[in-house]
């Protein structure tokens, strides 16, 4: 029997192959994990030419009809998530590739967003750093989150969640996305503002829409120039959401209080992109569903596609 190839990719922790059971597919399909994003689609292409079933996770490799193109043998492609902007579908359908999704058992992102606000206005982070360093007490004041008025952009699942959790911190919540209808925020127990009243009155802001044609750069300058000297802005959803010029001129300006980010329009962020040199901005490197059980689902799920599929069943979770 002739044993297939597999590519885990953008295994950044290098712990892909002890969070699933990889061995029941030994004797089928020799398992090749890469820790490394790839320097470009060249080299993803030379990486994986050989390579018939790829792992990948969630938007970090994208795959466009060019790279898609370039893999003769690929046949199977699996993706964290139930949804990755990054995969051309008609391209694989063209070739004939299957793409398949995993499901969330879970979603980390809200807590995660709720720790970056706690950082934003505690300095939870920087004090511990301070500490570490040998630097005298205290240094960094902070401010009480408890009273402050939180923007949520998008009321889906996790949006809703987030708001959840800032009214148990006992934050008043307002909300907007282009569709949301006042109904929906009545259901969520929040209150609606429109674009204008969001970016105007909300204390923090945070992100959570889907990226898609309609919501790239649904953040302008003009709505970042509206928001208060005070305010902070989170973005935990998708970089592009967002004007990355404006919002950094406005930071290095001062014109708001701060950001905290975890995604960003370029991923990996460049090591010399001027938003690492901002002492008001907490980064993070894309870790809202980075977790181990987070992975482990994922992980598990592709395994058992994996299984599904060379044994002749129908994929499940097909995407395309």
């Amino acid at each position: 029997m002739t044993r297939l190839r597999c590519a885990i990719l953008d295994d950044y922790y290098d712990t892909a192959l002890s969070l699933a059971d990889w061995p029941k597919l030994g004797d089928r399909l020799d398992v090749t994990t890469f820790v490394h994003p790839f320097a470009s689609e060249q080299a993803a292409a030379s990486a994986l030419a050989d390579v018939d079933v790829i792992c990948a996770m969630r938007e970090r490799t994208p795959f466009p009809r060019p790279l898609i193109e370039a893999l003769p043998k690929l046949k199977l492609l699996i993706t964290s998530g139930m949804r990755n902007a990054a995969i051309d579908m008609d391209a694989a359908k063209a070739r004939g590739v299957t793409v398949c999704g995993t499901q969330y058992g879970r979603d980390p992102t809200a807590p995660l967003t709720m720790g970056l606000i706690l950082e934003l206005t505690r300095k939870i982070g920087q004090e511990n750093a301070r500490m570490h360093a040998g630097e005298p007490w205290q240094k960094l004041g902070g401010t009480e989150i408890e009273g402050k008025t939180l923007g949520v952009i998008g009321l889906g699942k996790l949006g809703t969640k987030v708001a959840s959790l800032a009214k148990a911190f006992g934050m008043k919540v307002i909300a907007w996305s282009p569709n949301l209808t006042p109904e929906r925020c009545a259901e969520a127990g929040v209150g609606y503002a429109s674009k204008d009243e969001l970016f105007a009155t909300a204390d923090i802001i945070t992100i959570h829409v889907v990226l898609s044609e309609r919501s790239r750069g649904l953040l302008s300058a003009a709505d970042i120039a509206r928001m208060k000297p005070t305010a902070y802005l989170v973005n935990s959803a998708r970089g592009p959401i967002v004007d990355e010029t404006a919002l950094l001129q406005a930071l290095q300006q001062k014109r708001i209080a701060g950001a905290a980010l975890d995604t960003f329009s370029v991923e990996p962020l460049p090591v010399e992109h001027p938003l690492r040199k901002l002492d008001n901005v907490v980064l993070t490197p894309h870790l809202g569903y980075v977790t181990e059980e987070s992975f482990r689902a994922h992980y598990g799920q592709m395994v058992d596609c994996i299984d599904t599929w060379l044994k002749g069943g129908e994929p499940p979770r097909r995407l395309a």
